[in-house]
């Protein structure tokens, strides 16, 4: 496990940099990210670069034995540039364009930005692309954050138009994959068609979800440009890009393709006030976080969640880049943060796969945005909360190297798409179905119960896993049906939930009987379906112990067609249906399933596959395996006894406990 910190050297006088170079080193901390906000130290002017302060920056931190990592600075342009050249600027859906002071305010389809950007990582490679102290480098920073994944500029509605032709090929198709006859919306010539903006009333969802896809597709050529320049000016230097979790406005899978390994920033106590509503059922108060928890950690499971997410977009071991030492400043209440809590979430990241922990940030600013943002040191430069838990985990150097050294195993996977997600946000037809919640209902009873689980691209290698799991596979088209098939003949066992085969991949309904191109192998047809209110339940009957209750929120019907029934509603229709497929079974689940009667299916479900669970776990704690070794840890306020191998173990509060090894 590697330590690091972002270092901000231009944000503080020369004099202190040694020292503060020495005090990392101190701290255990190996990896230092400087440079990602500092383009306009770097070339003051137009043409002119001042390289002085950063060569010495970058030497001052190699003579005390530190690996740098350098950021890409195009996340925060210059206001020479921006002034000058105006028309680089983000516009959003209503027309108004960003202005200077912030970050990531530019479009990346600007020819003139795009040149800037090449222009300034070229220069930067060119300097320290073969430094020996310089090991990384990181591409821009948090693309899209910010609301700032779509412009709708001029220069984004012609490059769209190009998309549009490259994928279509002709206005016919285009026309037909949009189904434009309905409101008269036909096209007749490619310049009719423009981004659709915040000054259209309804819009059309094919249209809609291909400008999502242009828009990832614009960031994802954007960002290979400055990964083409760092490969070819700085070999064998790793390149990789901070995602923020459950970030959902880009396509991740396709952002993380090209680097070598994927970063995200964690923020346990700020990300769930972010994602809490998303993911927590209609209804319920998420003000806070589950009472089992303690006031200053966060919500591990939806932390957990973010961590499986970015450990599949290369189905591989993480970095966090930065990670929360002390309170933050951008969330609705901030709470401060206590001892004993920054070490527990460098364990959690470790029990999910991170192989480096970086630390935002190494002290904590004086001026500007983020002035209340904690770092290792305070504004004074005294150790900080973050020191002292730093200073723990040194103490477990060798522990968290051996448990880092063991792979993570899941032998189950949830399939996470960009293309369903964005279908159905564009058209929940009832207001609080949301993807990421139907995922996070499975999710969450999978770590309730101590059982792994990978978040998986819909097209990765599914050959490993004992159970696939697709809550809403939305979005289908003839070859994710036939790798799904594929999946199932060989033997694994796949669950769909509702909405699946509904859509084709331009977003129109399917002309077949649902569940679509799915129906063969699920052995069954989905023969009505609606939105239910809340107050409103339909009874369910089934041999599956648990989970007999009122199926609440969306139900379908089912008529088996070769599949047996594993479940009916009070008026005979089926509810689950299981249908042998070659070696394996493909289920169906009808109805949106409440957190109890995902966990009693899923416990079936790993008992008839011989799942295995890490261990029993009361409320507030998680448990991972890596190897031989358990870890539990404890997220509440007050100790906890898991239950590992048949033997109680106890854990104090916010707290954790390696078991085996």
């Amino acid at each position: 496990m590697k330590f690091g910190v972002c270092y901000y050297p231009e944000q503080w006088p020369e004099a202190r940099w040694a020292e503060d170079a020495r005090l990392m080193r101190a701290a255990g901390i190996e990896l230092v990210r400087i440079a990602e906000f500092a383009w306009a130290q770097m070339e003051p002017t137009a043409g002119r670069y001042d390289w002085a302060w950063l060569d010495r920056a970058v030497a001052t931190l190699a003579a005390a034995g530190h690996a740098v990592i350098l950021g890409t600075p195009t996340a925060a342009p210059p206001a020479w540039l921006t002034r000058t050249y105006p028309e680089i600027l983000r516009v959003d859906g209503n027309g108004r364009s960003r202005d200077h002071g912030t970050r990531r305010h530019y479009c990346p389809n600007s020819p003139i930005y795009r040149e800037q950007s090449r222009r300034i990582v070229a220069a930067m490679v060119g300097r320290y692309g073969q430094h020996p102290a310089v090991v990384g480098w990181q591409t821009d920073n948090e693309i899209g954050g910010g609301h700032t994944a779509r412009c709708y500029c001029e220069r984004c509605a012609e490059a769209f138009r190009g998309w549009l032709q490259a994928r279509y090929g002709s206005l016919d198709a285009l026309n037909a994959a949009w189904g434009a006859i309905f409101w008269s919306q036909t096209y007749s010539d490619w310049a009719q068609i423009r981004p659709p903006g915040d000054r259209i009333d309804k819009k059309n969802p094919s249209h809609v979800l291909d400008y999502y896809r242009f828009a990832s597709d614009s960031f994802v050529a954007y960002q290979q440009e400055q990964v083409d320049i760092i490969r070819q000016g700085a070999p064998g230097r790793f390149v990789t890009h901070n995602f923020m979790g459950l970030y959902r406005d880009l396509d991740q899978f396709d952002l993380a393709r090209t680097l070598d390994l994927a970063t995200w920033d964690n923020y346990p106590t700020g990300n769930p006030e972010r994602w809490r509503q998303l993911l927590y059922p209609p209804g319920m108060d998420t003000s806070r976080c589950d009472p089992a928890y303690a006031y200053d950690v966060g919500d591990p499971i939806i932390t957990g969640m973010a961590h499986a997410l970015t450990r599949g977009l290369k189905d591989a071991p993480f970095w966090v880049m930065e990670q929360q030492c002390g309170q933050i400043n951008w969330g609705d209440v901030n709470p401060g943060v206590r001892a004993g809590t920054p070490r527990l979430w460098a364990w959690h990241a470790l029990a999910e796969g991170a192989e480096a922990l970086v630390y935002f940030r190494w002290r904590a600013t004086l001026f500007a945005q983020e002035q209340y943002h904690s770092g290792l040191l305070r504004h004074d430069g005294r150790p900080d909360v973050g020191w002292g838990d730093q200073q723990a985990l040194l103490a477990e150097k060798a522990l968290l190297d051996a448990v880092a050294a063991q792979p993570f195993m899941a032998e189950v996977a949830l399939l996470f798409d960009f293309a369903d997600l964005w279908a159905l946000q564009l058209q929940p037809h009832r207001a609080d179905f949301d993807y990421l919640r139907h995922l996070y209902v499975y999710y969450q009873a999978l770590q309730r119960m101590g059982i792994a689980v990978n978040l998986a691209a819909v097209g990765a290698d599914l050959s490993r896993y004992k159970l696939v799991i697709a809550p809403t596979l939305h979005v289908v088209d003839e070859a994710r049906a036939a790798r799904l098939e594929a999946y199932v003949q060989q033997g694994g066992t796949l669950l769909l939930g509702v909405r699946s085969g509904f859509k084709t991949v331009s977003n129109l309904v399917t002309d077949a009987p649902l569940p679509g191109l799915l129906r063969p192998l699920v052995g069954a047809q989905v023969t009505g379906w609606q939105s239910l209110p809340l107050a409103v339940g339909w009874a369910v009957t089934t041999d599956i112990p648990d989970l007999p209750g009122a199926a609440t929120y969306w139900v379908e019907t089912l008529a088996a067609e070769g599949a047996d029934v594993l479940a009916r509603y009070a008026d005979g229709a089926a509810a689950l249906t299981e249908h042998g497929v070659g070696d394996g079974r493909c289920l169906y689940l009808g109805w949106y399933p409440e957190g109890a009667q995902a966990a009693a299916l899923l416990r079936y479900l790993a008992g008839r596959l011989d799942i295995a669970s890490c261990a029993v776990l009361p409320p507030g704690m998680v448990a991972a395996r890596r190897g031989p070794y358990t870890l539990l840890l404890n997220f509440a306020e007050g100790a906890g006894t898991a239950v590992v191998s048949g033997e109680a173990i106890s854990v104090p509060g916010r707290d954790v406990r390696v078991v085996g090894g």
